[in-house]
């Protein structure tokens, strides 16, 4: 069971391109649309959907495709970034609304700014959790990512590159890969400064080996990870991982958009102790040219990845006093 109530929840699904996808809705008002990252799913908007919805919004958490009870087309180029971008413009309109405020994390970060860049007439302004903006352009991804860590190890977005290959790690066990992933990247149970990092793999090696050993981090509860694992178990990981498998084909989706910037008003919330806000930092220095409509960035003492789970309160008071700014 959910260890946060839902009751007030009005779940539902929606048509879209993807062709099924399932949102959790909370609320009335102006439409904020919350969009998850790996490995999540709307789930992890569960602390926010009743602040929001408390705030007057209609808060609404969707399962990207390939996640939950979305649909999981099998083609791998099926989730590239236009895609997913569409997937949003179709729920806003599934919805009966014509405009909605989109607020991601993680992935779901990179997908509310794409979404914001492609269709400024519908996302009238953008929240980006974790991961700030970095306009499209410079070099193929997967050459970036394949010269990161060097001879003795490998970065993972490369490791999830190929098909099947992080899935026969990770499905065996999925819940204990999911609680060993939190774990890696919470501000209270990441690895200590000097210990192996988590998002390498070393040769021959796992991502898995480098997961602290230990206890859930103090914002995972046994009943959430068991919410996360139910899903993947029942899904398999594969739509997840193929956001990854699209990087190279979003950057060549996004050329004509290279070094854009989004000129709706915006938010980026991270946390001090997140590497990605903190590998990122450069993309955070440009924010006068690539969000020239910034209201406001954060970084949380003490805070990992998983922001709005971690810190949510936190969070609910940046979200809401933001948006009453904008909306006001």
């Amino acid at each position: 069971m959910p260890s946060e109530p839902t009751a007030a929840l009005r779940p539902r699904t929606v048509q879209a391109p993807a062709g099924r996808l399932h949102v959790a809705e909370q609320g009335a008002g102006p439409l904020v649309l919350l969009v998850h990252g790996f490995p999540e799913s709307w789930y992890s908007w569960r602390r926010q959907l009743p602040a929001l919805a408390a705030a007057g919004y209609r808060a609404v958490a969707i399962d990207v495709r390939g996640y939950g009870r979305s649909s999981k087309p099998a083609a791998t180029d099926a989730y590239r970034m236009l895609d997913l971008v569409e997937d949003n413009v179709a729920v806003v309109r599934a919805l009966g609304e014509e405009s909605a405020v989109i607020v991601g994390h993680d992935w779901g970060s990179n997908i509310a700014a794409a979404s914001a860049l492609l269709h400024p007439e519908v996302f009238r302004a953008v929240g980006l959790l974790s991961v700030p903006y970095a306009p499209p352009g410079g070099p193929r991804p997967t050459d970036i990512f394949g010269r990161i860590g060097g001879p003795e190890q490998e970065f993972y977005v490369s490791y999830f590159q190929e098909p099947g290959r992080a899935e026969a790690e990770i499905e065996p066990d999925v819940r204990g890969w999911l609680a060993g992933f939190y774990t890696a990247l919470s501000a209270d149970t990441m690895p200590a400064e000097g210990e192996p990092d988590p998002h390498f793999v070393s040769l021959g090696g796992q991502l898995r080996d480098r997961f602290p050993a230990g206890p859930l981090p103090a914002w995972l509860t046994e009943d959430d990870l068991d919410v996360y694992a139910g899903e993947f178990e029942r899904t398999g990981l594969t739509g997840a991982l193929n956001r990854y498998r699209n990087m190279d084909r979003d950057w060549e989706d996004l050329a004509p958009h290279r070094g854009a910037p989004i000129t709706q008003p915006a938010l980026f919330v991270g946390g001090a102790l997140d590497a990605s806000t903190t590998w990122l930092a450069d993309a955070i220095d440009a924010y006068p040219t690539t969000l020239p409509a910034l209201s406001a960035s954060h970084l949380l003492d003490g805070c990992g990845h998983w922001i709005q789970q971690e810190r949510p309160d936190e969070v609910n008071s940046l979200l809401t006093g933001w948006l009453a700014t904008i909306e006001g």
